[in-house]
């Protein structure tokens, strides 16, 4: 059974988790100085997010992607939560990424502010539910 109900709730809080992350001062000044890029290309339901220094674009992409992450909107769910380790997810091949190596490097270090705060932005928004 898919974690989101619809394409609508997905959208909403895969946006407010970026926004979240953007206003992390260590976040937001290494996207903006590295000039950081993510396209993030979810999978049931379909659709994109798109993070830059200046904000989370859904199913819009205003530059090329330094890194590109594909997964479907479970896997996300499930990686978000902490039922799913990145490692297990990339090797099983849940997960997809493509882009610059040093990029990802610098970028998965700096999503920890997302995993704390996750759990209750999915439960505020009924996913799972």
């Amino acid at each position: 059974m898919p974690a989101f109900s619809s394409k609508e709730q997905a959208a909403s809080v895969f946006t407010t988790l970026f926004e979240i992350l953007l206003e992390d001062d260590r976040f937001s000044t290494t996207v903006r100085n590295e000039n950081l890029t993510v396209l993030f290309k979810h999978s049931d339901p379909e659709m994109t997010v798109y993070l830059d220094a200046d904000g989370v674009y859904v199913d819009e992409v205003p530059n090329a992607p330094a890194i590109t992450i594909q997964m479907s909107c479970t896997s996300a769910d499930a990686l978000w939560s902490g039922r799913l380790l990145m490692p297990i997810a990339l090797a099983t091949r849940k997960i997809k990424i493509s882009g610059s190596v040093a990029k990802v490097i610098e970028f998965v270090p700096m999503l920890q502010p997302a995993f704390d705060r996750y759990p209750q932005i999915a439960a505020d928004a009924g996913v799972n539910a």
